[in-house]
Formats: structure tokens, C-alpha cells, sequence
């Protein structure tokens, strides 16, 4: 409605404005002829015209005009309304007393023999609208020739009831399309805000809108449809999560729960385990008290879409350095590194995270003493174990968060570090993969975008 009304106050003014100089110019051009028409008056030559300053002596006495004006405006009647004259004590004699004309000091001034007076507007004592100007003719008098402008009135009367009517037909005009064009143009606007709103109403993403066309209107639908598209991917994502956790959870909780309660019913029972058997119960708390933290870890980095902090130039090689030094503490396992410059934006916390899960899980793998290579070359970070390798069939799997191999379900972890490290290469734009080496272990493989820095 607001664009409706500013559409018709738009087109409104500019009808009017249009209107009011027409009717203007139509004013103007009949004044200006009847103007032009008393300046040329046909009186033998012996009248003075509006622009003389000459003071001829009229040949006839007046006085006797008075009595004799009817003839004299028969004589001028194709270019003059009425006549009447004018005495340098303010007197003036008309044809009609009807048609008597107020007297001004400009007159008097003529009739004295003063210049004539420029055209004006009068009204005779019947009221009727006139124009007039005023001549002297000598001898104490002046002569005040009129036309009547009744005629030119009607003229622009009617044509000030018609401009109004088009100005209002126009306004009305303009209010109706701009209400059907508003109304066609953000019907798209409309279908937008009744998704919102269902939206917010029952959190159902699945309202897709038609997108028509490339305009402004078509780029918010289609941004409003990618965004509900990622709204929903991430609600799913967030309940698959939920749902793998409490899964995962499930076995470590009941686990502690059963030794906890074993523990105590020893201890009520005062019948207490023996030293043995209790020093592995509480070990085996503790190993599943640290499994469970960090599970809880894990969870943690992937409740987070991407990366918390504002990306920032990370020496890749420097991040994989840092990570390899980390895994060579925690294990009997040789790692070498071949590492070239490579600078990509991202985090590198998270970076060093992933690089971290990367080589635990091929020194997780890899038989004692065996060597874990590392290679970076132009955004390509190769990480190579000697262990047993994944088989072809469970490859697609193996980035799916708590997927675990059957062959290694007997072994610590919770299934999360592989998916990790497949979102953080996936939020820094690069891509993971697997294959398997030549002598049959493991080959992860991650490329980030980047650049080499000169040299």
C-alpha cells in the first residue's frame, strides 16, 4: 500500500504541475489578446496609443461625448466592451450606469494628461470582469476603453473543472496500477515472509520457494531457500550427532556404572575385592573416565561449524612440524617429515588438530618400530603408515563420524578423529582421501588451497 501511495502521489504531482501550466499558458495567451486589442484601437488616428506620450487635442468637445458614447461604442465594438470618460475631478461618464467603472488615481492622472495606464483588471458595477486601460485625449478628460473577459472566464473555468478531473482520474489511475504492479512485484516478498513465518511457527525447513526470474526479488528467494537448506542440513547434522553420542556413550557409561557398583557393593558388604583385582577396577575407571573426556573433547570440535577465530596466513609446514614433534612423545614410532613452504588461510589450531588426529591414527595402526612418513608438497600433506591399510569397501566410511572398522572396534578411540579432520579440511576448503600405499598400509592424503610463498 505504501508503494501504491507514493506511486500515486508521484504521478499525481506531476499531473498537476503539467495542469497548472497549461492552464497558465492558456490564461496568458487569451489575456494577452485582448491586451494586444485595446492597444489597438481604431480611432482615427487622433487617440494616443498605450505607449504614446504625445498629448493631441481631441477635436469634440467631450462633454458632448457623454451624451453620444453609444454611437461611438458601436463604431469600436468589434475590439472594445464599453467606453466611458474620465474628468480630472475623478467623474466619469459610461455608457450604462451598469457598466460603470470604478475610477483610479492612474486615471485621474491621465485624464490630466498624464501617460495612459498599463492594462489592468476591473469589474463594472454589475460585476462583470473586465480588462481596461486608459487614454488621455486632452482637454482635462481620458478615455477608459474595456473588454470583456467573461467569455475568457467560462474558458478557464472549464478548463480548470477539466484538468482537475484528469488530475484526479489520474491519481486514481496511478493508485490502482500501482497496487496491481506492487501487488504482482512483491507477491515473491509475500511468499517469503509466509515461509518465514511458518517457519518460526512449526521449525520446518522444507518450504522451498518458486524462484521466477533474476531480480533482486529472485536472488532473496533463492538465498532464502539455500539458507533453510543449510538450516536443515545443520538440524540434521546436530540430531545425528546427538544421536551417535548418546550411542557412543551408552557402552562407556554402563561400563563405569557396572564397576562403580561393584566397588560399592564390595565395600557395603565389607567383603573388599582383593588388592589385585581392585587395582585393575580403578584402572580401568580411569581409562574410561579418560576415554570418555576425550570423547567429550571431540564432541566439542564438532558441535562447531567452522572455525571459531577470524582466518588468519598459517605456515602449513610450520603447523605440521608442530604436530609431528606432539605424536613422536606419545609413542614407540619413528615419524619423518618432508615438509616445503605452503601458507594457507584458515586457523591454525584447528589445522594442528587435524594434522594431530591424522598421525595418531596411522601411529594407532602401525605395527611397534615401524615408521610414519609425512609429506607436504605444493597443498598436498601426505601421511603414510605400514599398517594393515583399509580395505577398499570401508573407505567411503571412514570419515563418518564414530565409524569404526571392525577389525579395529577392540581398539581405544571413539570413532571421531578422522570426521574431525574431514571438517576442518572441509571449512578451509581443501579436500581428504584415502588410498593405500605400496607396501599395503595407509595413505591419507589432504590438500589445501594456499599459496608458496616467493622465494
Amino acid at each position: 500500500m505504501r508503494l501504491a501511495l507514493l506511486s500515486a502521489v508521484a504521478v499525481t504531482v506531476g499531473i498537476a504541475s503539467v495542469s497548472a501550466v497549461a492552464w497558465w499558458a492558456t490564461a496568458k495567451s487569451q489575456r494577452s489578446q485582448i491586451d494586444r486589442a485595446l492597444l489597438a484601437i481604431p480611432l482615427s488616428g487622433r487617440l494616443q496609443t498605450a505607449n504614446s506620450q504625445a498629448q493631441p487635442a481631441w477635436p469634440v468637445d467631450p462633454e458632448q461625448l457623454c451624451r453620444s458614447l453609444s454611437g461611438l461604442s458601436a463604431i469600436l465594438q468589434p475590439t472594445i466592451g464599453s467606453i466611458q470618460l474620465v474628468r480630472t475631478d475623478g467623474t466619469a461618464c459610461a455608457q450604462t450606469p451598469e457598466s460603470m467603472l470604478p475610477v483610479t488615481a492612474q486615471d485621474i492622472a491621465a485624464a490630466k494628461g498624464g501617460p495612459a495606464t498599463p492594462v489592468r483588471d476591473g469589474t463594472t458595477q454589475n460585476g462583470t470582469h473586465v480588462r481596461v486601460i486608459t487614454l488621455p485625449v486632452g482637454n482635462g478628460y481620458a478615455m477608459m476603453m474595456s473588454r470583456d473577459l467573461t467569455e475568457v472566464d467560462n474558458t478557464l473555468r472549464t478548463l480548470t473543472l477539466a484538468l482537475l478531473l484528469a488530475t484526479g482520474l489520474g491519481a486514481v489511475g496511478a493508485l490502482t496500477a500501482g497496487l496491481i504492479v506492487a501487488r504482482a512485484g512483491l507477491r515473491p516478498v509475500n511468499e517469503l515472509t509466509r515461509a518465514a513465518e511458518h517457519v518460526a511457527a512449526t521449525q520446518d525447513f522444507d518450504v522451498p520457494i518458486v524462484v521466477t526470474g533474476d531480480d533482486e526479488v529472485a536472488r532473496l528467494a533463492m538465498a532464502f531457500n539455500k539458507m533453510t537448506t543449510a538450516l536443515e542440513g545443520a538440524r540434521d547434522r546436530q540430531q545425528q550427532l546427538i544421536a551417535d553420542a548418546s550411542h557412543e556413550l551408552r557402552t562407556p557409561l554402563t561400563s563405569l556404572r557396572t564397576n562403580i557398583e561393584l566397588l560399592v557393593r564390595s565395600e557395603d558388604a565389607a567383603r573388599p575385592l582383593p588388592a589385585a583385582d581392585r587395582q585393575d577396577l580403578l584402572r580401568s575407571l580411569s581409562a574410561q573416565l579418560q576415554e570418555l573426556s576425550h570423547l567429550s573433547s571431540e564432541l566439542n570440535l564438532l558441535s562447531h561449524e567452522g572455525p571459531t577465530l577470524q582466518p588468519v596466513d598459517v605456515h602449513l609446514e610450520d603447523v605440521v612440524r608442530r604436530a609431528v614433534e606432539r605424536a613422536s612423545r606419545r609413542g614407540a614410532h619413528r615419524i619423518s617429515s618432508d615438509l616445503q613452504p605452503w601458507t594457507v588461510s584458515g586457523s591454525p589450531g584447528a589445522l594442528e588438530r587435524a594434522v594431530l588426529n591424522l598421525l595418531d591414527n596411522a601411529v594407532k595402526f602401525s605395527p611397534p618400530s615401524s615408521t610414519v612418513r609425512v609429506r607436504l608438497r605444493a597443498g598436498l600433506l601426505e601421511i603414510t603408515d605400514e599398517g594393515p591399510g583399509i580395505p577398499e569397501s570401508e573407505r567411503p566410511q571412514v570419515f563418518q563420524r564414530f565409524w569404526r572398522s571392525p577389525s579395529a572396534r577392540a581398539m581405544p578411540g571413539s570413532g571421531l578423529g578422522l570426521a574431525i579432520v574431514a571438517d576442518v579440511v572441509a571449512t578451509h576448503g581443501g579436500q581428504v582421501d584415502v588410498d593405500q600405499s605400496p607396501a599395503g598400509g595407509a595413505i591419507l592424503r589432504v590438500r589445501l588451497p594456499g599459496s608458496a610463498p616467493p622465494t
